[in-house]
């Protein structure tokens, strides 16, 4: 089992420093993943070891770059990466984590009780079904990682960010280079190339006026 100076260890690549609460939550929320993911498919991902790197590692990357606060939707949750992840960087992010599948929505609501994590909210609608809400809710931050559809839901997504609220995907080279030739009511950052990640990258747009 991993413990906390492990931890420590394996997050390094990231630049990332946990506070110990921070870092014991962390802990049983990856306890809670292995032990789920023997009953319900959560995530190919089977070594202790790479769940940090690939999963946490990975989610908790963009905090070095981009403020987080106020808002979270989390589009396509599975597992709560990055979105739940980023709640434990973050605790005063109010989260909203849409995932359809009912199984996975469970082991969300459990990671987010056994971690005594306040405003996060498991929804079941797909993003699509979840715009048709009046009044639409307004997001600081939208994530989404391993998706498919990006320019769909780059447009969908827009829609529900505040003005200058931030899109955050992450995704492979050649998709973040199709994305970036097009504005879709963003303007694109250079892309993140995620340390330990060949081919994959963060990707970060700002809601541009034209877009609202």
């Amino acid at each position: 089992m991993i413990d906390q100076a492990r931890l420590g260890q394996l997050l390094s690549p990231f630049g990332i420093a946990l506070a110990e609460q921070q870092a014991r939550n962390l802990l049983i929320y990856l306890d809670l993943l292995l032990h789920w993911n023997q009953r319900i498919n959560l995530t190919a991902i089977r070594r202790p070891e790479e769940c940090v790197t690939r999963h946490f590692g990975e989610s908790l990357y963009l905090a070095k770059w981009v403020s987080l606060s106020g808002r979270l939707l989390d589009v396509g949750s599975g597992a709560g990466f990055p979105g739940l992840a980023l709640k434990l960087a973050a605790p005063e992010l109010a989260v909203t984590l849409l995932e359809p599948v009912a199984k996975k929505r469970a082991f969300l609501k459990e990671v987010a009780r056994a971690c005594e994590l306040d405003r996060v909210e498991v929804r079941g609608e797909r993003l699509r079904v979840f715009l048709r809400l009046s009044p639409l809710p307004r997001f600081d931050l939208v994530t989404a990682r391993a998706v498919g559809e990006l320019e769909e839901l780059a447009k969908d997504s827009a829609r529900c960010l505040a003005p200058g609220g931030r899109l955050c995907l992450w995704l492979s080279h050649r998709q973040a280079s199709a994305l970036t030739r097009q504005a879709l009511g963003f303007t694109w950052d250079p892309p993140l190339d995620l340390p330990l990640g060949r081919e994959r990258q963060i990707l970060v747009g700002r809601k541009t006026p034209a877009g609202l």
